[in-house]
């Protein structure tokens, strides 16, 4: 019987993109100051997540919250 040596192949290796991020890291993203975003999150126009003392912002709701300040050229 012939042994395989998984830990020896390699696997292709995908980085996960993540589900939401931090309010500074929202800020580098978009390329805006984190001052802009907090200003966000205050007045509700972007939504965020809490969980525990971590406050996260969903990918998508960044994405929406930049698309809604969007102007036709």
């Amino acid at each position: 019987m012939q042994t395989i040596d998984i830990a020896s192949q390699s696997l292709p290796s995908r980085k996960a993109e993540p589900l939401a991020v931090s309010p500074a890291e929202a800020a580098r993203l978009a390329g805006l100051g984190r001052t802009t975003i907090y200003a966000a999150l205050g007045s509700g126009a972007l939504k965020s997540l809490k969980i525990g003392k971590r406050r996260l912002i969903a990918l998508d709701a960044l994405r929406s919250w930049l698309l809604s300040h969007e102007v036709a050229q």
